[in-house]
């Protein structure tokens, strides 16, 4: 998710950009950009994209002088901190850091919000890829990643259809210890698994929505959950039996983290807003209207011993986007590790 805010004080605004226009909703639905601008003064402009590339357009555009604040998952903010689009955050401006669950005040813990000892990124929302499966077929419930590999299900799995993530996914499967880092020798294995994984489609999907759409009407039994809960309850407000399992391996899980602009002078008027974003009703807002979870309360979802493996920069995107192709076709490893 990736987002960013302008925001009006007299001639000024604080520029708002995000990603995702499910984020707005919920900051629509619990008039977030109203209480900013009775507390301040300040008015709010908000500006969505679709995608990370799009996010990377925007920011990059005149080194980030025409936003704000913008949201951002922690693999995209180690990037857009390399290039110098974003700015320290001053933590004794957040007073409402200290609402924040332990796991996520403990900012040095979590890979891509720190650079050279100063807080870049304020942890927000997040979701984990869990497995999402029929309550009345998967008896009993999967405990494992392995499960998506399962002969019984063949035909039956419903996969995000996305390179980066589903590498990652095969090296989890497989042990490897950093699944975000792909050596030579682990290519052919990750291939190998994937075409395996492949044979157990039933479909592929990119949004949340279009997955409910396909397991309710292809009569899938598992879902990976590229959305993790989200999806779950898009399922369930859709009539569907359906449990969430996060796999004893641990789920690759991303996380959404608030980011001030390099070329912003607005740096009150940015705190405020990160600051209101940590209390309560907004934070309820991302549970009940989209099913995620927030940074200041433990997660409906999970159990305190649930394993996640918060996402990381890949070893070679483009690599990963190829070979996936490939895969997606129908090749044989050998056609698709050819150079």
């Amino acid at each position: 998710m990736n987002l960013s805010i302008r925001v009006r004080h007299g001639q000024q605004a604080l520029r708002l950009l995000c990603l995702a226009a499910w984020l707005l909703t919920a900051l629509s639905a619990n008039a977030a950009t109203e209480v900013l601008r009775v507390r301040t003064g300040a008015r709010v402009e908000v500006t969505t994209i679709d995608t990370d590339d799009a996010l990377w357009a925007k920011l990059s555009h005149d080194r980030a002088q025409d936003f704000d604040v913008f949201a951002i998952n922690t693999a995209e903010l180690q990037r857009c901190i390399a290039a110098g689009l974003a700015q320290p955050i001053d933590p004794a401006a957040l007073p409402n850091l200290a609402r924040q669950l332990p796991r996520f005040r403990n900012v040095g813990a979590i890979a891509g919000l720190t650079h050279q000892g100063k807080v870049f990124g304020v942890p927000y929302t997040y979701a984990e890829m869990g497995l999402i499966y029929d309550r009345s077929q998967v008896v009993p419930p999967p405990d494992s990643i392995t499960a998506l590999w399962d002969p019984r299900w063949r035909g039956r799995v419903l996969l995000y259809n996305g390179g980066s993530h589903n590498f990652s996914l095969a090296a989890l499967a497989l042990g490897n210890a950093n699944p975000f880092q792909i050596n030579g020798l682990q290519w052919p294995a990750a291939v190998d698994k994937l075409i395996a994984l492949r044979r157990n489609a039933l479909g592929f999907y990119v949004q949340p929505e279009e997955s409910t759409e396909l397991f309710k009407r292809k009569g899938a039994v598992l879902l990976l959950a590229n959305y993790g809960s989200q999806q779950v309850k898009l399922l369930r407000a859709a009539g569907v039996d359906v449990g969430y399992a996060i796999p004893k391996e641990g789920a690759l899980a991303w996380l959404d983290v608030w980011a001030i602009a390099h070329g912003t002078t607005r740096l009150a008027l940015a705190h405020a807003w990160i600051d209101y974003l940590l209390e309560a009703a907004p934070g309820e807002a991302l549970v009940h209207r989209q099913g995620l979870a927030n940074t200041t309360s433990e997660s409906p979802y999970l159990r305190a011993a649930d394993r996640l493996i918060w996402l990381e920069p890949v070893e070679d995107v483009q690599r990963r986007g190829e070979l996936w192709s490939r895969i997606y076709s129908g090749d044989r490893a050998s056609r698709v590790l050819a150079p």
